[in-house]
């Protein structure tokens, strides 16, 4: 079976792929000395034989060889690799918040839900249960806060905006599925181009939050069941899918996906995703589809 060797560099980092790197993992896996480019210094791949059992061991072995170099290694295959459907978690994937964190401080309540959050994504309680205890807390905290919350504490991932335009305008349907609220799904989805968002909804009384979300909860499986239903739409199958998250609500859509990305996430999840970007930015799920930095759409 023909597999890929990707290597990718953070683009906002110092360290570049140059000949002394490329040599290295040249050498060790009797590859040619001048892989295929995807963007200069950036981004470049192998194509090599290997079988499915051997992945593990061939991307853990070039990181071996890499050491501290902050490097992201993908082995995957290189037939299919081209997605046409993604969906993609929001807070600490394409955005930089936890948006019920930044609620809570406005709510002075920041430590204390931060605290649940923080287990919730290690996989250390149930998200529904955590949810609703977090929801609770911010009981009273006038609607208001989450435009301010918009408005001032919330910033896009870097390249965000070029995988998801990039891949509509290569015929793609994405999906923005979130296990956090509508009122912030709409304004990320609109602004960075998703064709569909989902979330929970903040439920309002009097112009405050009541500190309960609308029922039935999007739990653990949501993010499964869109994956499903998107796929389904499409007639396609999660093979044709791409999927990105770092929590542990975002693993069964990361193992179901023909590419299941973890982007600086946590242990449980990256252990769970075929390919794991610690470095790199959002444009990594690009390269991983073998497009190159001339067919990025911003």
């Amino acid at each position: 079976m023909d597999t890929l060797l990707i290597l990718i560099a953070s683009p906002s980092g110092a360290v570049r792929l140059d000949q002394s790197i490329l040599d290295r993992v040249a050498a060790a896996h009797g590859l040619a000395a001048s892989p295929r480019w995807l963007a200069p210094g950036l981004a470049c791949e192998w194509l090599l034989r290997a079988e499915a059992p051997q992945y593990r061991a061939l991307e853990d072995g070039t990181r071996a060889l890499l050491g501290e170099a902050p490097i992201d290694v993908a082995v995957i295959p290189a037939a299919g690799r081209r997605k046409s459907v993604l969906v993609a978690d929001m807070d600490s994937t394409m955005i930089g918040q936890e948006c019920i964190d930044e609620l809570a401080v406005l709510a002075g309540v920041g430590d204390r839900i931060a605290e649940i959050t923080a287990r919730a994504m290690r996989g250390e309680l149930e998200f529904e249960q955590a949810l609703e205890e977090r929801v609770a807390m911010l009981a009273g905290l006038p609607e208001a806060a989450i435009s301010q919350v918009i408005a001032e504490r919330l910033t896009f991932m870097p390249g965000g905006h070029a995988l998801v335009r990039t891949m509509r305008a290569h015929g793609a349907t994405t999906a923005l599925i979130s296990g956090g609220f509508t009122a912030f799904t709409a304004h990320v989805a609109s602004q960075i181009g998703f064709d569909l968002h989902r979330a929970n909804t903040l439920l309002v009384e009097d112009g405050r939050l009541s500190g309960r979300v609308a029922l039935p909860i999007l739990g653990r499986n949501a993010k499964l069941e869109g994956l499903l239903e998107l796929c389904a739409a499409r007639g396609v199958t999660p093979r044709d899918a791409i999927t990105v998250g770092d929590g542990a609500n975002d693993i069964p859509m990361l193992e179901a996906a023909g590419l299941g990305v973890a982007l600086h996430a946590k242990p449980k999840t990256r252990d769970a995703a075929s390919v794991r970007i610690d470095h790199g930015d959002l444009t990594a799920l690009l390269y991983l589809q073998g497009y190159t930095i001339d067919e990025f759409t911003d």
